[in-house]
């Protein structure tokens, strides 16, 4: 199971975040705060970085918490990196706090990543390739789109696109709910040859197990096959409390490639996340230095001496 040292479970308010804020060291950080919502790739990808900079001498805590809490963390400095910034779709809620001048996105750290609705192959074949070819047949999809967590920027898009009545969705059903109970049922339902769409996106493992296809958009309604970046978002001052780290996480960009693997071994594969990050980590030396290129470790040393003499 994840390290319980550090790993901490879903706070639902602004003020119960703001009582895991640890002290500022005054030279640079001791601890390192990460907000982890509760999607495969993300805590891979924190645990990874996690364990890279405790070998570095830093402690870590990763914190399970909502996109939401995540971000205003980050911006009032409770937190100090969230690797799960999706844009488009959630620009409108990091894009404000770059503005004021809150947080910084440090690094893209996965680039040709897509986010939107999917359908199974055996669905998109019978005629369904765009979002305006759903309310024909809503019967069949019980006028149901399956969603992921609250408070996403995808699920924010697809109420919008309800809301709004963009692509005749306006009288649908957006069922929310963890990603983990999403992906069951939609399996279920592709295992008895049912229709269903559903939010999709890649890097993810659902790509790789499941034979789906992204549906185009249609009246703008900003929910189908968007091309997306992720960014790690960091407080604006963090160069200024920490250089070392801040260089890790401006050069922490991960291939998509590796991503899907991750997320295939912690999520389908149902392997535990600090399992799965040091044994890659052990055998990617090579991309592990590129990410610590002119990064010291706590006692001086180049980060990339400390990382190998904690994993060989």
């Amino acid at each position: 199971m994840l390290s319980l040292q550090r790993r901490w479970p879903l706070l639902g308010t602004t003020l119960a975040l703001t009582s895991l804020a640890a002290p500022l060291a005054q030279a640079d950080l001791e601890q390192v705060r990460f907000g982890v919502p509760p999607w495969p790739g993300v805590t891979v990808k924190s645990e990874v970085a996690a364990q890279l900079l405790e070998a570095m001498g830093y402690e870590t805590r990763q914190n399970d918490l909502a996109v939401s809490v995540i971000l205003n963390g980050v911006a009032q400095g409770d937190l100090d990196a969230y690797l799960g910034g999706w844009y488009p779709v959630q620009t409108d809620m990091v894009g404000p706090l770059v503005a004021d001048g809150k947080v910084e996105k440090a690094a893209a750290n996965i680039q040709g990543a897509v986010s939107g609705l999917v359908v199974p192959r055996y669905v998109h074949e019978a005629g369904i390739e765009s979002v305006a070819d759903l309310e024909a047949h809503r019967e069949r999809f019980d006028a149901t789109i399956l969603g992921i967590e609250a408070g996403t920027g995808i699920n924010t898009a697809l109420n919008a696109a309800i809301d709004e009545d963009l692509a005749d969705l306006g009288d649908w059903t957006l069922r929310e709910s963890s990603t983990a109970a999403m992906l069951a049922q939609a399996e279920q339902k592709m295992r008895d040859g049912e229709w269903v769409t559903f939010v999709g996106w890649e890097p993810h493992w659902m790509n790789v197990s499941f034979d789906l296809v992204y549906l185009e958009d249609a009246d703008d309604a900003g929910v189908a096959q968007i091309e997306s970046t992720v960014w790690t978002v960091v407080p604006d001052d963090l160069q200024e409390r920490d250089a070392d780290v801040h260089r890790f996480m401006t050069q922490y960009v991960v291939d998509t490639a590796d991503q899907n693997d991750w997320v295939h071994a912690y999520s389908y594969e149902e392997r535990p996340a600090d399992e799965v990050a040091s044994e890659w980590i052990a055998s990617h030396y090579g991309t592990v230095a590129a990410w610590l290129e002119g990064v010291a470790a706590r006692d001086g040393r180049p980060a990339i001496e400390a990382v190998k003499a904690r994993f060989d």
